[in-house]
């Protein structure tokens, strides 16, 4: 059984942080319409979606993927770049404890599970404005037992490596090269975004599908045309958040290796 972990819209999702974008009107109320059609989808996905309240305090706090990254063994809490953000790491491991074991990154160490791209045994880890080395390293010892490798990728031009490239199959990476050495992935079949839609390459790979915005039709394009199948969605209000759709939930198996 899929867990998906989400959290409502916050009516304040207005005062969100922005790093690379310049602040626009949100419709809160179309945001959340739009994120309901999201969890819909992770539903016909066969995932079992758990919807948090919103948080009135965290304008942020949709973006569940940030504050932790679980795996089958062990679920590690970040510590966001962000420091309006750090709050919502407490909330989130309360969510998880029935699930998995808790490891924390500490201060110095900052990091963004949006920077955080898995495959397989490693971990792919932006080095951005939102995450650093000493996160890095921390994530090394916490997963060292596990069998994990940890690989640090400089990112350029976005707000996370997950803006620049995610998983779309087994084998299968859908990447900007512009803002990062694709050579970190040469061992994978890349499909890269079409240039005219540099923020195209963030999509939410299942087994049974792929969870794509609508904004992006020339790379939706190029992803059929390579077999991926889509389920597409509207993701236009929490793109003005400097969101994407890996970063509204939590995807893992209900029984890890605990």
């Amino acid at each position: 059984m899929l867990i998906a972990i989400t959290r409502d819209i916050s009516p304040n999702f207005n005062q969100c942080e922005l790093t690379h974008l310049d602040r626009t009107p949100i419709d809160v109320e179309l945001a959340q319409a739009q994120h309901h059609q999201y969890q819909a989808a992770l539903r016909q996905l066969g995932c079992e979606v758990i919807a948090l309240p919103a948080e009135p305090d965290l304008p942020d706090s949709v973006f569940v993927e940030d504050v932790a990254i679980v795996l089958d063994e062990v679920a590690i809490i970040t510590r966001p770049g962000a420091d309006s953000r750090k709050p919502e790491a407490r909330l989130i491991a309360e969510a998880l404890k029935p699930y998995r074991e808790l490891r924390y990154i500490e201060s110095p160490g900052t990091v963004d599970g949006g920077d955080v791209l898995r495959v397989g045994k490693t971990l792919y880890v932006g080095l951005s404005s939102r995450s650093n080395q000493a996160a890095i390293d921390q994530m090394r010892q916490h997963l060292a037992p596990f069998g994990y490798a940890v690989q640090g990728v400089e990112v350029t031009g976005c707000l996370h490596l997950k803006s620049a490239v995610t998983q779309v199959a087994a084998d299968t990476l859908l990447i900007n090269p512009q803002w990062l050495d694709a050579a970190y992935f040469k061992a994978f079949r890349l499909i890269e975004v079409d240039p005219g839609e540099p923020g195209a390459a963030n999509a939410v790979w299942v087994d049974l599908g792929v969870i794509y915005p609508s904004s992006f039709p020339k790379t939706q394009q190029r992803l059929i045309e390579h077999g991926i199948r889509l389920i597409v969605v509207d993701a236009s209000e929490v793109q003005k958040a400097e969101g994407a759709v890996t970063c509204c939930s939590l995807i893992f198996q209900k029984s890890g290796k605990m």
